[in-house]
């Protein structure tokens, strides 16, 4: 790995109490099995990073000898306070977890990553101790079963999600999108720890690998209309198992107003149609696109700028 820099790993003040936070995501630009070295396929991912997504933790020590969360709801964020503390603390302790997030559960924009994370850097934060990004995201591993690549926002990665690393650092970051987000399927949450994981055939394994050089030259290029193809072919093999309903309407909708492509939550329900932010028309592009979405019955729309990854 390269040019990855880490951020908000640990803290340069010992205190009783630590804080941290990590940023969420809109679903993924590519999803599935790929080719590391050595020849080990390995379940990967590249997500779409929402900086405007954020949860935030705070860690307390309160004399307690168990971890204790709020809201409760959070047993993710629980468990890895509770993993960091076994794992870096001299003594035996516990304390109060206290999560403030903006990030929808349950629609594949990492809310529970983001949880996990930024509790891990809390609980860093609080110890004084400084670690490496892979040990952190192998303790949001263990947490969670599977995590997103919330600590790499300002690098474009292929993560190796179940087993917290990086397949590939790509050498440019992610250039900049706009977009749409549409809830698909509003009425049913996915729970990311019942959702079987896809069962890919040799041909989508193959397209797969197509699908990634295409990516890297896009990442390498700036090329969003690259970025794009890429982005909805993959949202189009996700289809086969965990169908976004009415994807082919929101497409036409896209094609009609200037979107570069689309892109969805592979264990979400959220589906982004993407716009470049450099076209002189962009805004009405996406005036344009809203008014027909809503018009389709597509009434939880918002529009998100991705923001420079220089935070």
């Amino acid at each position: 790995m390269k040019n990855l820099k880490p951020a908000l790993i640990g803290s340069f003040m010992h205190s009783r109490e630590g804080f941290g936070e990590a940023i969420g995501h809109h679903g993924e630009l590519l999803q599935g099995v790929f080719e590391s070295d050595g020849g080990r396929l390995r379940r990967g991912l590249v997500s779409l990073p929402c900086p405007n997504l954020t949860s935030k933790a705070r860690f307390l020590v309160d004399g307690e000898m168990q971890v204790s969360v709020s809201p409760r709801r959070c047993e993710k964020a629980r468990r890895a306070a509770e993993l960091t503390l076994n794992t870096f603390a001299q003594t035996v302790a516990g304390g109060h977890v206290t999560i403030n997030s903006n990030i929808a559960v349950g629609r594949g924009m990492g809310s529970s990553t983001a949880d996990v994370v930024a509790t891990i850097l809390a609980v860093l934060d609080c110890l004084n101790v400084q670690t490496s990004i892979d040990r952190v995201m192998q303790i949001a591993v263990n947490a969670e079963m599977a995590c997103d690549s919330t600590l790499f926002s300002q690098n474009a990665v292929l993560f190796a999600q179940r087993e917290g690393l990086v397949i590939e650092a790509f050498t440019n970051s992610l250039p900049n999108v706009d977009f749409i987000s549409i809830d698909a399927a509003a009425a049913e949450p996915v729970n990311t720890l019942t959702f079987k994981p896809a069962e890919y055939s040799h041909v989508e394994i193959e397209t797969f690998r197509s699908l990634l050089a295409l990516l890297r030259h896009a990442i390498n290029t700036s090329n969003l209309n690259l970025l794009g193809r890429v982005a909805t072919a993959s949202a189009r093999i996700n289809q086969r198992f965990l169908r976004k309903p009415h994807l082919d309407r929101i497409e036409e909708i896209g094609v009609r107003h200037g979107a570069i492509g689309v892109q969805v939550a592979h264990s979400g329900t959220v589906v982004g149609l993407m716009f470049d932010p450099a076209d002189d028309r962009n805004a009405d592009h996406i005036e344009l696109a809203m008014r027909d979405l809503r018009r389709s019955g597509f009434e939880q729309c918002s529009v998100h700028a991705q923001l420079s990854h220089e935070m």
